[in-house]
């Protein structure tokens, strides 16, 4: 089994224990030399300056590759490239272009009336500065929004064809999952690197309340394996297990690359990468 390149996503701050938290995750986890991290957007934008704020500090502070997501949600053309800019002046180079959910409770995405329409316009935005490398989100199982899977894989091809160099997809439970649609974009045409994005369950509640919310499938399996492992106390060591079995079977299908969704919570992402062949390469750069 090939050792994977792995890369890492959090999520800004929002306190100060928040923050202390964040910082202990990023200890734990840059030591293992990720590809590069990223740090999300809100619901609605509501954390862009957080992001913000995260972004530079990782940036300088760690030493690491950053990745910034940028949405198109409650902000004009002007403000969200204003926005980018500064990502640049600061060194950040990397960014996950994304459409962005509205704020909960507003219903379905609106474009701002100053504002980028949809990802593709953004993306190609972005690509005609020259000062990035653009990343997207792709669905491998239907988007909520979506009319149809195929729809999903033309959206995201032609995401691709503004400027995108690479895709990261939603989180899902099964390797085949990742596998049908890692195909079916490649029968469209689509050559750039699709990379799996992994959630290890930290809460089984909580990630099974999300994949509901955004489409993902949920196997009755591992629905009645959880329910069995929290009455016997054993959630985190099925949660490993879990991802650990989905990733090595998507290495041995060829995949060289895997992107972890860790919810600002290091340890089981951590313990998946050591049981893949990742370890600890480097020591993070002590903070001035």
């Amino acid at each position: 089994m090939t050792t994977p390149a792995v890369s890492f996503e959090f999520f800004p701050p929002k306190s100060l224990e928040a923050s202390f938290r964040l910082w202990d995750t990023v200890q734990s986890l840059a030591p293992l030399d990720p590809r590069f991290v990223s740090v999300t957007y809100g619901a609605g934008g509501t954390t862009r300056e957080l992001t913000r704020d995260a972004v530079g500090t990782l940036h300088r502070s760690a030493g690491l590759r950053v990745a910034a997501h940028l949405t198109c949600v409650d902000a004009s053309r002007e403000e969200t490239l204003g926005i980018a800019r500064d990502f640049a002046t600061a060194g950040v180079k990397d960014i996950v272009a994304l459409r962005g959910d509205p704020p909960k409770g507003t219903g379905a995405f609106r474009p701002h009336a100053q504002g980028f329409a949809d990802s593709c316009e953004l993306i190609s935005a972005l690509a005609d500065t020259g000062d990035f490398n653009i990343r997207v989100g792709a669905y491998p199982e239907r988007h909520p929004e979506a009319r149809d899977e195929q729809a999903d894989i033309d959206w995201l091809k032609r995401k691709i064809d503004a400027g995108a160099s690479e895709a990261i997809t939603q989180f899902f439970f099964e390797a085949d999952t990742f596998l049908r649609f890692r195909d079916a974009c490649a029968r469209a045409g689509i050559d750039a690197p699709i990379v799996p994005g992994i959630l290890p369950i930290e809460n089984w509640q909580n990630a099974r309340r999300f994949a509901l919310a955004c489409g993902t499938s949920v196997p009755q399996w591992l629905d009645d394996a959880f329910s069995t492992a929290i009455r016997d106390d054993r959630h985190d060591l099925l949660a490993t297990a879990v991802a650990t079995e989905m990733c090595s079977k998507l290495l041995d299908e060829g995949v060289d690359t895997l992107h972890f969704y860790t919810l600002n919570r290091p340890d089981l992402t951590r313990d998946v990468c050591h049981a893949l062949g990742v370890t600890p390469k480097v020591a993070l750069r002590e903070v001035a």
